[in-house]
């Protein structure tokens, strides 16, 4: 597998290649251009002058092999101050390519390439780069124009041709002296590169590697684990605070599996432990046969207790394994919801001696949701209002409608919950200290379940505790 540094670094020193590279090419192609754009029109400049030169001194002559030995000196002593004024080569030549003047002697006697001639003489002009067939030991860069005089007003003749070349050494050294700046220029900022790509890599991929490392640990069931990058305002930043908060959220997770493990653990142990010891008394005779029967009720008792528990965990386990699922949400009236829920628990609350107070709209209220869930949740609410309200008091049912929402309170009158304990209500086997001596028969799930079924229709419960008051408050979406 290649490694993000391995990447980056591959990377980085690619663009500076390819972008030294074109730079270069770039820059020889401009160059190249401007040079012999310019030695083109200086040597063309040049040639002009001496073929008008030259076509003075051969006004009156039909052939340059006709000059006389004064014009000749004359003509060759000017030829040769613009060679060297020029830096150039000069080369003039009848029309049959014989060589008459050339500033390098060795060429006397010897012919130009007819080619060259015949394009000088019939397109008026040549440039280009060659040695004129080994005239010249490298390749110069040639401009040629012909040499014609006037015969008359629309007539002129050809006499010859005049050849001015620039050496190019010049060129190609500042090509090599380029090339060579461009190379060191390039190991220099390559060199730059991989070092501050190196330690940007690193930068970038030490905390990807601790968190890896971190993950792994998860793994193993180290909880505890952490990744400290808080001052670091940039994704990184982010990343690590998003594997904080995904370590906090299992580590959570994990100890809530542990204490629901713990407690469900404890909360079967206690009836099985009873109903165990019940039944040995009764079969080993420690129990006289006169206390058989309330021996026999408390086992009863602490059966119906265990299938309780044994029917809230069912309910538990389907509740959470809708969760990931959108429940489907139907219309119904909650008025009658209630007012079901209230009669099927009118025993259990005339027994206590208390009052309900049923603060309902004339008119239904209408809303989404599941009726058998919200079934539920109102029988649970209820049934731990009646627990826990105080005896001869009132359990004040009520509903009201805001905001597109419908509002059901249940309220009652008894002790005091504690603030902090008010949080951890809907925490799966959470009982209150308070509670523990009244609360016999609960094992601790039905406001959980009342939490997680309100959860999956998108709906939020409330708790208030103050002097005496308990309130219970959840919504509805109105249909």
């Amino acid at each position: 597998m290649k490694s993000l540094y391995k990447r980056e670094l591959t990377m980085m020193v690619g663009i500076v290649a390819l972008s030294f590279t074109l730079l270069s090419t770039a820059f020889m192609l401009l160059s190249y251009r401007y040079i012999i754009s310019e030695t083109r029109d200086r040597l063309e400049r040049n040639a002009g002058y001496i073929a008008s030169a030259t076509s003075d001194y051969l006004q009156n002559v039909s052939s340059i092999s006709l000059l006389d030995g004064i014009k000749w000196t004359l003509y060759q002593s000017t030829m040769e101050t613009v060679s060297d004024v020029s830096e150039a080569s000069i080369i003039v030549a009848n029309t049959q390519g014989e060589i008459l003047y050339a500033t390098d002697e060795s060429m006397y006697s010897q012919r130009l390439p007819q080619g060259v001639v015949d394009q000088i003489l019939e397109k008026g002009n040549y440039t280009g780069m060659t040695n004129l067939d080994g005239l010249y030991g490298t390749n110069r860069y040639i401009a040629g124009l012909p040499v014609q005089t006037q015969l008359r007003p629309s007539l002129t003749a050809n006499l010859g041709v005049v050849l001015v070349s620039g050496d190019t050494s010049g060129l190609s050294e500042m090509w090599r002296s380029t090339a060579t700046i461009f190379f060191f220029a390039a190991v220099v900022v390559l060199l730059i590169a991989v070092i501050a790509s190196s330690i940007t890599s690193a930068h970038q991929t030490r905390p990807l590697t601790e968190m890896a490392e971190a993950a792994r640990k998860f793994g193993r069931g180290e909880f505890d684990v952490r990744v400290n990058y808080k001052d670091r305002c940039d994704e990184i930043g982010e990343l690590a605070e998003a594997f904080n908060s995904m370590a906090n959220s299992l580590a959570k997770v994990e100890s809530q599996r542990a204490d629901f493990i713990a407690n469900v653990s404890h909360e079967l142990k206690t009836p099985m432990t009873t109903i165990a010891g019940f039944a040995e008394g009764i079969l080993d005779g420690t129990i006289p046969p006169e206390k058989e029967r309330d021996a026999l009720n408390v086992v009863v008792s602490e059966t119906r207790r265990l299938s309780r528990l044994v029917r809230r965990m069912l309910d538990l386990s389907r509740l959470n394994a809708l969760t990931e699922t959108v429940t489907a949400q139907e219309q119904f009236d909650i008025t009658e919801v209630l007012s079901r829920v209230l009669v099927s628990l009118e025993g259990r609350i005339t027994g206590r001696g208390l009052d309900v107070d049923a603060q309902f709209p004339e008119d239904p209220v209408m809303v989404w949701g599941d009726p058998d869930g919200v079934t539920q949740v109102c029988y649970n609410l209820l049934d731990n209002a009646a627990k826990f309200a105080a005896q001869g008091t009132a359990i004040t049912v009520s509903i009201t409608k805001k905001d597109g929402k419908a509002y059901i309170a249940v309220r009652n009158l008894g002790a005091t919950i504690p603030s902090e304990e008010l949080p951890l209500l809907f925490d799966r086997f959470h009982k209150a200290d308070y509670s523990r001596s009244i609360d016999r028969e609960g094992v601790g799930l039905g406001l959980y379940i009342v939490k997680t079924i309100l959860g999956n229709l998108k709906e939020n419960i409330t708790v208030t505790s103050e002097d005496g008051v308990t309130q219970f408050t959840f919504t509805l979406t109105l249909a």
